[in-house]
């Protein structure tokens, strides 16, 4: 008897012990390849204004989170922290896009699924490293900036897309470059070689994003470009401001009017 891919897939999302939720993840995967799901929508898609997360980080505003410089050990090992916690953060929000969007094709899961097992990988990666510097996920405090925005976006798949992967997660593709440029400063060669990695792997994760919007805007027949542009000004709360990894951002399927506009930002 096939198990139900939504409901498997939430009882991942709500999973609050950590090596846990990897174990899941990695069985959700497993019984993927081996064609064990099947796909009948469930009869409630509950609002989820809390994932499975551990009691650890305490979360605070942006504003409350100490700032801390590089030259310091404490300073290394926070910059490695606020990487882990979006990484985390970021295997709930592929969780949530299978489990909130019950109607796409079978491609979309596919591809969803792929991304959260590479955002797991990423937080386990960096879960070592931060190990070696003597600390564990949880000992800093961290902010819910994603999942706010995963919660705000949960009525409309086009929506989501647009904001998540396209706008949160592709920031990570302009802020990484400079991330690496200081870890080689410190010498720090294996958390040069991680965000390399995570650089890589989130071009092809916002690239999911984008593909998934044309789609959804296909569907409704409404121009890509002007329903992004206004996507952002209905329900982006921060500044979408440079500077921008043009390249990146192309690599990960932005369209040449989508890199001018944001050369007028």
């Amino acid at each position: 008897m096939k198990k139900n891919l939504f409901e498997t897939v939430f009882e991942c999302l709500m999973e609050k012990d950590l090596n846990q939720k990897v174990g899941q993840l990695a069985q959700l995967q497993e019984d993927w390849s081996q064609d064990r799901f099947d796909f009948a929508p469930t009869q409630t898609i509950v609002r989820i204004p809390d994932p499975g997360r551990p009691e650890m980080p305490v979360l605070v505003s942006p504003k409350e989170l100490p700032r801390r410089g590089l030259g310091t050990q404490e300073g290394h090992a926070s910059l490695m922290h606020s990487i882990a916690h979006i990484e985390f953060n970021a295997v709930n929000l592929a969780l949530d896009a299978i489990y909130r969007f019950q109607n796409m094709p079978y491609e979309y899961y596919r591809d969803w699924l792929g991304v959260a097992g590479e955002e797991a990988y990423h937080f386990q990666m960096i879960r070592e490293h931060l190990n070696h510097l003597g600390y564990e996920y949880g000992d800093m405090p961290a902010h819910n900036g994603l999942w706010l925005t995963t919660y705000e976006t949960d009525h409309d798949p086009m929506v989501r897309m647009a904001l998540v992967p396209r706008t949160l997660e592709a920031r990570g593709l302009d802020v990484t470059p400079p991330m690496i440029q200081k870890l080689r400063a410190i010498g720090d060669k294996r958390g040069v070689e991680i965000l390399k990695i995570l650089l890589r792997d989130e071009i092809g994760h916002v690239e999911v994003g984008t593909r998934w919007f044309r789609y959804l805007c296909a569907e409704k027949g409404v121009n890509p470009f002007t329903e992004f542009q206004s996507i952002i000004e209905n329900y982006f709360h921060g500044d979408l401001r440079g500077p921008f990894n043009y390249e990146a951002r192309t690599q990960a399927g932005f369209s040449e009017e989508e890199i001018q506009w944001l050369k007028t930002l």
